[in-house]
């Protein structure tokens, strides 16, 4: 019986880790999403840069988990180092954002953010 249990108890483990992986991955997505509109929105440079922020901190975040499309693959898969490439990408260009608005450059900035979108789709298409 204490064999049966423990092994019930591994498998549903094992279950809810890999839930939780999935999961790990939407969460940061979904507040990138949100964020990205306060950034495209943002009247101020304060209220900018705190779009920037939140979206670095959900893509830092996100590169930690797994899409669901890349469950099961290696960690140093073509795709999955893709992925990372991606997310390295999107932060690339929120510093380039960052350290335009840092020069009072708002409207340049903005402009600039529109790109992420570009990347978003790109990588979306991929591993979505």
């Amino acid at each position: 019986m204490n064999k049966w249990l423990i092994g019930l108890m591994a498998a549903g483990a094992l279950t809810f880790g890999a839930a939780v992986n999935a999961s790990d991955v939407e969460a940061p997505m979904k507040s990138l999403a949100k964020n990205y509109r306060a950034v495209l929105n943002a009247d101020s440079a304060e209220a900018f840069k705190e779009g920037l922020a939140a979206m670095k901190q959900a893509a830092q975040e996100a590169k930690q988990g797994t899409p669901t499309k890349l469950e099961g693959k290696a960690s140093d898969s073509a795709e999955v180092t893709d992925y990372h490439h991606g997310i390295d990408v999107l932060i690339g260009e929120i510093d380039g954002a960052q350290a335009l608005v840092d020069e009072g450059k708002l409207d340049e900035a903005k402009k600039a953010a529109e790109q992420f979108k570009v990347t978003r789709d790109e990588y979306h298409k991929k591993y979505k």
